[in-house]
């Protein structure tokens, strides 16, 4: 078999890329991973120069309402009108164009399932503020990804995004080449029905999608799409093995999760028997020299930091919460990002959003007014309160056993595990406070603070030895926790302890009543529903350990040679799950 040419650069496939979406606008979704720049600006102008003058070109805000997403009641021209009228939304006025999503990755959910819907429906149904509508929505959708690390678009999205393309290692200098070609496109667009694809081509691109491990059956249909695409742009009437493999480099590559095995690997490795059919007579392979160029095209063109995490078995999993963003969610009645409207009186703060409430109002009209007058009349039941959701601020409590001979290497360890924690509250906002527990009872060393020359001076000077009163320090760390989640914070209780308490509450010694009230004390953290992380820090940990973390409803993490970036990593993931 004749060795595959040389995958283009990627600015070449970008190009063709743009194209290929240009032809075929609704079955080609795009998704472009890269910051803001010049090279991005320039696919997209080359995008947008390739379709035809009147294609419609809509940017999607990462907060868009339903209204404007979906279409509803046109406020003005019903208050004048009388009778309701319809607005159509940017999903309608997309229609046969292109709608480009900048900062998708921090695209609402229920923005992202609307968006889905109507990408396989293409069509938006509006049934709202007395109005019954269904538009035709067949758009082409361009996903700017501006995500850091994990953060990605939602998946609903993703699944039905056609080409991925990474241009952050694009220089501007390399897209000198690359130009707009709207007369072929418009030509291409023209005959694209025409173009078949036979079954052998079908069997390919599925055969190429399992050998990757792609497990969508999306992934080998949209496939189809852009071998068809570069077919009818390359005037053939159906397509070759040069469009199939195209296909395979733009869609199927990105989507790799099993790297495929090299011409080296495949000949060492012992040959298989032939499959058999029903009667157990032997098959041919389906696999052929086309199937085995496409496989080895889209091997060479896996990107190569997948390829890495790939053959080093970390391929990342996303995580549902964006990085940098810790505490709980609450709804608010003042701030936050907008949530829309709901029904309901304007008390204890809420605050009126008129235009909503008139938007109400409006449908009845005509009806309250007998026919005549000019003047709107509002009634309770159109009342809306606007609704908005913030994140609390995360307030991360140590409670740090002090007691015995190994508590100032203990103590060593919180203090650098704060400090680390300290150098990202001015991203996260984020607070630390510090409960000492030893000899007769617990002591709050430091309340919860963002400065970093506060908690060193708090962490100085604390002397070790003594009993090891737990009860006394669940009760001082749920103390402070209770105070931080009054404010509106969120808490997190972190205890550094080897579990073996010998001082009761009442200041009695002895294993036995200062082992049952320690355990009370962790009933009550669990019953506050408070999230919460136990660190053992004994040489070796003792069941005692685990008894207490189970009655916090705590994680348990036996740590005997505990080290500050492991805390601080650990409580870090526990406050962005909060």
């Amino acid at each position: 078999m004749s060795k595959t040419a040389p995958p283009p650069s990627a600015w070449e496939e970008a190009v063709l890329a743009a194209t290929l979406a240009a032809v075929d606008p609704a079955g080609l979704a795009v998704r472009i991973k890269a910051r803001p720049g010049p090279v991005r600006d320039r696919w997209l102008s080359i995008l947008k120069d390739s379709l035809p003058t009147a294609t419609p070109w809509r940017r999607l805000p990462s907060h868009v309402t339903d209204d404007r997403l979906l279409g509803g009641l046109d406020l003005s021209a019903t208050l004048s009108s009388g009778r309701p009228v319809m607005q159509k939304g940017l999903l309608a006025e997309a229609d046969g164009g292109v709608l480009v999503v900048p900062m998708a990755e921090r695209l609402s959910q229920g923005a992202a399932a609307r968006l889905s819907a109507a990408m396989d429906a293409g069509e938006v149904a509006v049934e709202r503020d007395g109005l019954a509508a269904r538009l035709p929505a067949r758009i082409g959708l361009v996903l700017l990804d501006e995500g850091i690390d994990d953060e990605s678009p939602p998946g609903a999205l993703l699944e039905r995004v056609a080409i991925h393309l990474d241009l952050d290692a694009v220089a501007i200098a390399d897209c000198a080449d690359g130009e707009a070609d709207a007369h072929a496109v418009a030509q291409a667009r023209g005959r694209l029905a025409a173009v078949a694809a036979s079954e052998g081509d079908i069997r390919a691109l599925v055969e190429t999608a399992a050998v990757l491990g792609v497990p969508s059956l999306r992934a080998p249909m949209a496939a189809l799409r852009a071998a068809r695409a570069a077919a009818t742009l390359a005037g053939r009437a159906a397509p070759a093995a040069e469009d199939l493999v195209a296909a395979a480099r733009l869609v199927l590559a990105p989507r790799a999760t099993v790297v495929p095995p090299g011409p080296e690997e495949e000949a060492d490795a012992p040959p298989e028997p032939p499959p058999e059919d029903e009667q157990g007579e032997t098959q041919e392979k389906q696999e052929g020299p086309l199937a085995d160029q496409i496989i080895e095209a889209a091997r060479a063109a896996i990107p190569a930091g997948l390829l890495a995490r790939l053959q080093a078995g970390l391929l990342a999993r996303q995580r549902a919460a964006a990085s940098g963003k810790a505490g709980a969610i609450q709804s608010s009645a003042l701030r936050g990002r907008p949530l829309g409207s709901r029904r309901g009186e304007p008390r204890a703060g809420a605050r009126l959003d008129v235009v909503e409430t008139l938007r109400a109002a409006a449908p009845w009209q005509r009806l309250r007014s007998g026919g005549g007058g000019a003047r709107v009349q509002v009634r309770r039941d159109d009342f809306r309160i606007r609704r908005y959701a913030e994140h609390r601020e995360t307030t991360t409590i140590f409670a740090v056993d002090a007691s015995g001979s190994s508590a100032l290497h203990r103590m060593a360890e919180a203090k650098g595990a704060v400090e680390l924690l300290l150098a990202d509250c001015y991203v996260r906002r984020d607070s630390v406070a510090l409960v000492a527990f030893r000899g007769q009872d617990a002591e709050l060393l430091l309340p919860p603070t963002r400065s970093l020359a506060r908690a060193k001076r708090s962490l100085a000077g604390l002397p070790g030895g003594g009993g090891t009163p737990l009860a006394s320090g669940l009760d001082a760390a749920l103390a402070v926790a209770d105070a931080a989640r009054r404010r509106g914070q969120t808490p997190v209780i972190v205890v550094l302890t080897d579990g073996r308490a010998n001082v009761a509450r009442d200041g009695r010694h002895g294993r036995g009543p200062a082992g049952e009230d320690a355990v009370a004390a962790a009933g009550r953290i669990r019953a506050s529903g408070i999230a919460s992380l136990l660190i053992d820090t004994s040489p070796r940990p003792a069941p005692q350990g685990g008894e207490i973390a189970a009655a916090m409803g705590a994680r348990y993490l036996p740590l005997p040679h505990a080290d500050a970036a492991g805390m601080s990593a650990v409580v870090r993931a526990i406050a962005t799950a909060g």
